[in-house]
């Protein structure tokens, strides 16, 4: 486990303000882009959103050109959530983030290029659609998987990536806990054995989410691919011959986080269109881009368009449930924490 034991997060942490502008900002000055004919912005995101942003950036590009006459190329950078926090705070230049949680965005504030009350600036606080876990088995489900007790039996093959660099994996992760907490009345030496158990059937930890989608679609590794909802709808798009979806009992309401990053956006003059890009996701056109792209819709009436995919009834815990990202962060994933402990490289 030595070996996975990345510091990812503490070194997020460990940046200084000062460190992090140079590194991102040597040769900008401040400027304002309004009336230049074309703007750029890059937007740093996570693994399963690249279809989303594929589709997104082009309806978002006609919406800027109609409203200011400005033309804007939108870049994307993708990889583990984590992983990508950390290339930010390192001085990777975004003007925005849209990562897998809150915790990620939390970080690059605490490295000083956000600016507190980030998480109030759009609705829902910042998050303009979310996700759940699922369970992707081959078709026919042979291994006869229905919920988390299933994932954690003998000769189940598992793939799930690595909790220490993808925020998809710390979703998958809790949500797991979650069940093991309602199973064993919150019995945490007894959780933290199904954890143990669970994490003994996975094959590989890719670094990220789609890494792992790869590991199991396109390698054919194990049985059952822990996945964001959209991740597991998109596999079955493209393959719907050889996949299925099961839902289980219990998971997690995911919340991917949106924010401006404060330092970039006044070094380079974005704010406006940076601040509009993010704005622009609430709007209804874009609302139903991220339902075609099987993310859930923050808009409730939207959302109830696409009942005949989603499952609207699911039992859904929530982060609050486990007292917050820091404490969870601290108590689960930080160096030391409970993932280090139970899992054990083979």
């Amino acid at each position: 486990m030595k070996n996975l034991r990345t510091k990812v997060l503490s070194a997020v942490l460990a940046v200084s303000v000062l460190g992090a502008s140079a590194v991102a900002f040597t040769g900008c000055g401040n400027k304002d882009t309004t009336n230049d004919s074309k703007v750029t912005l890059t937007n740093v995101s996570y693994d399963p959103t690249r279809e989303l942003y594929e589709s997104y950036n082009k309806i978002f590009a006609k919406h800027w050109k109609e409203e200011t006459g400005q033309d804007v190329e939108v870049t994307q950078s993708h990889g583990g959530s984590g992983k990508q926090t950390l290339e930010v705070a390192n001085g990777l230049e975004a003007d925005v983030v849209t990562l897998a949680l809150e915790y990620d965005v939390n970080a690059i504030r605490d490295a000083g290029l956000i600016e507190d009350g980030w998480v109030n600036e759009f609705d829902n606080d910042s998050s303009p659609y979310t996700s759940t876990i699922v369970f992707l088995v081959r078709k026919g489900n042979p291994k006869n998987i229905r919920d988390w007790d299933d994932v954690a039996k003998d000769g189940v093959g598992v793939i799930t990536p690595n909790p220490k660099t993808s925020g998809g994996a710390r979703w998958n992760y809790l949500a797991a806990w979650a069940y093991a907490d309602k199973k064993y009345n919150g019995d945490e030496a007894k959780i933290e054995d199904f954890i143990k158990k669970l994490y003994q059937n996975v094959l590989v930890l890719d670094s990220g989410a789609r890494g792992a989608t790869t590991s199991f679609v396109e390698n054919g590794q194990g049985d059952v691919l822990l996945a964001w909802e959209n991740e597991a709808y998109l596999s079955i798009k493209d393959n719907p011959d050889e996949y299925e979806i099961v839902t289980p009992s219990v998971s997690i309401l995911a919340q991917p986080s949106v924010a401006v990053v404060d330092e970039v956006v006044d070094q380079r003059g974005t704010r406006k269109v940076a601040t509009e890009y993010l704005s622009y996701l609430y709007s209804d056109e874009a609302q139903r881009i991220a339902g075609d792209n099987y993310y859930r819709p923050y808009n409730k009436e939207i959302l109830k368009e696409y009942s005949d995919v989603f499952d609207l009834n699911i039992n859904l815990v929530t982060i609050n449930d486990f007292g917050g990202w820091d404490e969870t962060q601290k108590k689960h994933f930080a160096d030391g924490g409970i993932f280090d402990k139970i899992y054990e490289k083979k």
